[in-house]
């Protein structure tokens, strides 16, 4: 499965680490061997239509570890299946294929599918549908003639007492014939009432018939679904650079979920790093890109790389990486430890920061990381209440507000909650594979949440997403950049990335947002405006600090 590059490579320092597969830059010997696999995807005219929807593929650079000198390959993989199946020439194969028609698998997903096929049949049988139609008329009917029958016991109640109550007053044979036609009445009310409800009660039991047995095979279905499912989890026993093996209810074992989620195990850099142990392979760099149009949901443009997801692939990485020398998360070095921290507007109760690209709003999980917090805390010891009014991302720079007083801050919060503060970012748009440009105005709306399987990324949800709105205006371009203003309405996570990148968005993603686009030396997003009302004395307070970019 080993392939060679078709060009001369000896040229290309090799990496000293392999690389940190949540934030990286592809190797120059990834990227070539991701161009050579792009162009063999491109020869295969029958997966076409089926890669259409978007597929991640993977490129894993490797080193026989048993030759002097050692060549360098690159193995490739794909996400999931291809085709209907998991074994390709090309693609290393699964780490366990599910697909085998022998395999235990196929075989109880056979048995769960006729479990399936009895279901429907059953939900969809004409005598089942029949008696469920008949029991909602029969019931309505019912109601009809009891609520009939009430109102005529009602009224002749009534009249029995305006009998009881006439002049001259009743004699004790006639007082008799009313208690004697109140208990008939009321008696007929019981054998109408009785009536109905044994033929409400035989039509229940024959639907309880068909509904029981339904309600059987789901447990069964259940049940064997959750034993398979753990059975193939328990198939995918991962090797590390060490040796160690571990299956995936193991690895998952130590998550908040404790269970592998659907299609763990079967991602592109998992399958590669399986081989490349099982070969004695060294794995040397990996990237992962994208080919195909972007998911409805989330945002993926052809050919561009992506991270590793991390719900399905973070905890499988974490055990298939040990025993290698890996690159260093960029994340969590302090790129501006010697730097001072801008103040950019100061009085006695609020700060507004110039925070820098790749700084924290607030500490992240590990506390000790340095964050505007942890600045303004040291600067202002004597400072009450939580201080962050609110967050900018990690990637982007700008103007940052910070309270003094717990007061204040709950004064300045509330501004944010009413809208009523006004904000504006600044930020260069990659319009490199962008055919024309967007309107040079207008409004997007696309309603945002938390992609659970691939933190921190955001996706579009109209079910579970948040509204969020933002305005935008075009300020310059280029042939290869858009300059543009975002005026966002909401401060959800993400907002002005996902909406600049997402194809129902500008589909443009902003310049060196690796999350959602290409990878540069920095994301150019910049809050450059702020304007609020102090907490204080009321004044309208409007501070700009211009993007360096």
């Amino acid at each position: 499965m080993i392939h060679f590059f078709d060009q001369p490579v000896s040229h290309i320092a090799l990496p000293e680490r392999f690389t940190y597969p949540f934030n990286y830059t592809p190797h120059p010997l990834c990227v070539l061997a991701a161009e050579e696999v792009k162009a063999y995807i491109s020869t295969q005219k029958e997966w076409q239509e089926e890669l259409a929807p978007g597929k991640m593929f993977g490129v894993l650079i490797v080193q026989p570890q048993e030759e002097e000198p050692s060549p360098i390959g690159y193995l490739a993989a794909f996400s999931g299946n291809l085709a209907g199946k998991n074994l390709h020439p090309y693609f290393v194969p699964p780490v366990y294929d599910l697909l085998q028609p022998q395999g235990f698998f196929k075989i109880e997903e056979e048995q769960i599918s006729a479990i399936n096929a009895r279901i429907s049949e059953l939900e969809v049988n004409p005598h089942y549908l029949h008696l469920k139609e008949k029991l909602n008329a029969e019931t309505e009917q019912a109601n009809l003639e009891l609520t009939q029958a009430k109102e005529k016991l009602k009224a002749a109640k009534e009249e029995r007492e305006l009998r009881r109550n006439s002049s001259p007053a009743l004699s004790e044979e006639e007082q008799a014939i009313l208690i004697r036609e109140s208990q008939y009445q009321k008696a007929e009310f019981k054998r109408l009432e009785r009536g109905w409800k044994e033929r409400i009660k035989t039509l229940e039991k024959e639907i309880a018939t068909f509904e029981t047995e339904t309600d059987k095979l789901k447990t069964e279905r259940k049940k064997r679904s959750a034993a398979l499912q753990q059975k193939l989890f328990e198939q995918f026993r991962m090797l590390n650079a060490r040796g160690e093996i571990k299956d995936l209810c193991t690895i998952f074992e130590q998550t908040v979920h404790k269970t592998p989620p659907a299609g763990a195990g079967e991602c592109a850099l998992p399958k590669l790093l399986q081989y490349a142990y099982l070969h004695q392979l060294k794995p040397l760099a990996m990237a992962e890109f994208w080919w195909g149009n972007s998911p409805k949901t989330e945002v993926r443009h052809h050919g561009y790389y992506y991270p590793s997801c991390k719900g399905k692939c973070e905890p499988i990485l974490q055990h298939m990486l040990q025993g290698l020398k890996v690159d260093e998360n960029p994340l969590s070095a302090n790129a501006h430890k010697k730097e001072e921290l801008e103040i950019v507007f100061e009085d006695e109760w609020l700060v507004v920061v110039n925070k820098p690209s790749g700084m924290l709003s607030v500490p992240g999980k590990e506390e000790e990381t340095d964050s505007v917090y942890h600045r303004v805390k040291a600067r202002y010891p004597e400072a009450t209440g939580p201080m962050i009014v609110h967050r900018l991302d990690m990637a982007t720079s700008g103007l940052l507000l910070v309270a003094k007083t717990k007061e204040a801050h709950q004064h300045l919060q509330e501004q944010f909650m009413n809208r009523s503060i006004k904000k504006r970012y600044v930020a260069l748009l990659d319009r490199s594979e962008l055919n024309g440009l967007p309107a040079e105005t207008g409004t997007i709306n696309l309603p945002l949440c938390l992609n659970p399987l691939d933190r921190p990324r955001q996706m579009i949800s109209e079910e579970y997403g948040k509204p969020a709105v933002t305005e935008y205006r075009i300020l310059d371009y280029s042939d290869k950049y858009i300059r543009i203003a975002f005026y966002p309405l909401t401060g959800r996570t993400h907002q002005l990335r996902v909406h600049a990148a997402h194809h129902q968005g500008l589909n443009c993603p902003i310049l060196g947002d690796e999350l959602y686009g290409k990878k540069a030396d920095r994301l150019y997003l910049h809050a450059e405006y702020l304007e609020f009302r102090h907490p204080v004395y009321g004044d309208i307070i409007c501070i700009q600090k211009e993007a360096e970019f």
